[in-house]
């Protein structure tokens, strides 16, 4: 993607208020030291060890904001990236299948980026991954050779981190880029049955019968079977597997006792042995009262909440166990600098002159103004507005028709609400 063309749509989605897809550090304040220190003390040394962090933030906090700079942080680091929405229904943490199946579902490279357009991310690793190991590179050549093939299928069998039949599948996925593999309607099937499997997906006799493997992925081997994928993304010459779960609001507090308590028990068995994970950081975000709630959060079950703790009424710090996004501090001061780096996305992105958009000076005022119309306590957050706002205040510039700080923040206000 060009330059240009990832402002633009970073452009668009501000224009809607909604953090975009890619490109977010284009534009972000506030979270500046703490990136650097996620960067220098975590991404840094992601090959040799396993590390888990908490985000705790309100709604409203910026999760998804800070989830998407992540992500770009860690691709920069040559790390897979994969974001899990937990909740009951599709990935409940009681049901680690379910979460191994949700990360495989969302895993992306950083060639790849976003989620837009990929339909089944996974394959893209597998393709990658066959390509790393058999060229060195990202790209598979267009005729790949039975050499080419053997020597990543070599590679990965010799690697005995991973499970065996996690290898057997990959290499069956291999296998369908052979230049004799069947017609393209017989490769996308196979191809489909292979990442059904890494889904927990179809009975077993059938993968028993036509790939030769012995399990499908349950409950009782979901955690291996994460430590082979994490295995298998350094094989393939990925840093390491950064996976943000993104606890649905209050989703624990409608679990039965039974299911939150075996919830509780996986992400204790995580803590517990995330160090030995070598390749894995775990980002788990969720609300303040998953850390205080008498009947659903972690005070209930005292060996979780000793290994937790609590988040900190201070601006989070890349050591801290928990990073309290509720305690970042934005100031009048970080919203102009944001304006201003919106400002030189939309001159990139619509290639426009600096006498047709306003000055730092005037930018800075509006924003002040912004500041000053929007009431502390709305609904909708000052971010979002804000983000909304200056795009539109660009297009008046662009179109010379420049409407007041309260009539632009009435119209903004009014579209962002029925949104």
């Amino acid at each position: 993607m060009s330059d240009r063309s990832l402002a633009t749509k970073v452009i668009d989605s501000l224009r809607t208020g909604i953090p975009p897809q890619k490109g977010v550090r284009l534009f972000s304040v506030g979270h500046e030291k703490l990136i650097e220190g996620i960067d220098k003390y975590h991404l840094s040394g992601i090959e040799e060890r396993g590390i888990i962090r908490f985000t705790s933030g309100s709604w409203g906090a910026g999760k998804t904001h800070f989830f998407r700079l992540l992500r770009e942080v860690a691709f920069q680091h040559g790390c897979l990236v994969a974001n899990v929405e937990l909740n009951v229904n599709n990935a409940a943490l009681n049901k680690f299948e379910s979460i191994f199946r949700a990360i495989i579902r969302s895993v992306l490279t950083p060639s790849v980026g976003s989620p837009e357009g990929e339909v089944v991310p996974f394959q893209t690793v597998l393709r990658e991954s066959l390509a790393y190991l058999a060229t060195g590179g990202r790209s598979l050549p267009d005729d790949l050779s039975h050499e080419h093939y053997s020597k990543a299928k070599t590679a990965l069998m010799s690697d005995h981190n991973i499970d065996i039949d996690f290898k057997k599948m990959a290499v069956k996925f291999w296998e369908t880029f052979l230049p004799e593999s069947a017609d393209p309607a017989l490769v996308e099937q196979s191809r489909g049955e292979i990442l059904q499997w890494f889904g927990g997906e179809a009975p077993l006799g059938m993968y028993r019968k036509t790939f030769g493997v012995n399990k499908i992925i349950t409950k009782d081997n979901a955690k291996l079977m994460l430590q082979s994928l994490a295995g298998f993304t350094q094989l393939s010459g990925y840093k390491g597997l950064v996976i943000l779960f993104d606890e649905a609001e209050q989703s624990y507090s409608v679990m039965r006792r039974s299911a939150l308590r075996d919830a509780q028990n996986n992400l204790l068995s995580l803590i517990n042995n995330i160090e030995s994970l070598s390749g894995l950081f775990l980002i788990y975000a969720t609300t303040p009262d998953f850390y205080t709630d008498p009947k659903h959060g972690i005070v209930t079950y005292g060996a979780l909440s000793g290994r937790i703790g609590k988040p900190e009424e201070r601006s989070p710090r890349a050591l801290d166990n928990i990073w309290n996004l509720d305690a970042v501090v934005t100031n009048l001061a970080d919203y102009q600098t944001a304006a201003r780096k919106i400002r030189d996305i939309y001159k990139m992105a619509y290639s426009v002159g600096d006498t047709k958009l306003p000055t730092d000076d005037q930018l800075n005022t509006f924003v002040a103004e912004l500041f000053r119309v929007h009431p502390s306590l709305s609904s909708v957050r000052f971010w979002r507005v804000l983000v909304s706002t200056v795009v539109t205040h660009l297009d008046d510039h662009l179109e010379g028709e420049v409407r007041s700080t309260e009539k632009l923040y009435d119209d903004v206000m009014d579209r962002l609400r029925e949104d």
